[in-house]
């Protein structure tokens, strides 16, 4: 792996600590709502993204380069609805979906094919989180001023759980 592109993944394990973040961020947002189950929807969020972090970081160690921890920005901590997280969350996956493809397009150029085999689980976890975020964006434009049914969804999401994939 040449320095380029193990500067390219150190910088993408920080977006992934980042977006971290940016989850915690979303949650506290939610909790101020006392919307407890959307905000537990972005904790679980927020462990899956650490989980990501690190999951660069070992891949980092294990091809004997070293992992390098930057500083993270301050996400936004204010929205005007839970809509207007949502939007803003499914954003911050189509910005790391490109992300990943502009390393998986720096790994194929380098023909560094352990890496590209390790992308390859990224590329189609975003596939999955930009599914998820675009769902409950649709439910949440549908829902619109239903009361009962935004409820509903908020008790859905309080038994959201995370369960690290096996290896």
């Amino acid at each position: 792996m040449n320095d380029q592109l193990a500067e390219a993944l150190n910088e993408q394990m920080n977006f992934e600590f980042y977006s971290a973040h940016v989850y915690l961020a979303m949650a506290a947002y939610c909790s101020s709502e006392s919307l407890d189950g959307f905000a537990n929807f972005f904790i679980i969020q927020a462990e899956e993204e650490r989980f990501h972090g690190m999951k660069i970081y070992k891949f980092l160690n294990d091809r004997n380069r070293r992992a390098t921890l930057s500083a993270l920005l301050e996400p936004k901590n204010e929205y005007s609805s839970m809509l207007d997280a949502f939007e803003r969350a499914y954003a911050h996956e189509q910005q790391n979906t490109r992300k990943f493809y502009n390393l998986a397009d720096l790994a194929l150029s380098e023909r560094e094919h352990a890496t590209i085999y390790f992308l390859k689980w990224f590329i189609d976890e975003q596939v999955e989180e930009e599914s998820l975020f675009d769902g409950i964006i649709q439910k949440l434009k549908r829902i619109d001023k239903d009361s009962n049914a935004f409820y509903m969804l908020d008790a859905e999401f309080a038994g959201r759980t995370f369960t690290p994939p096996a290896e």
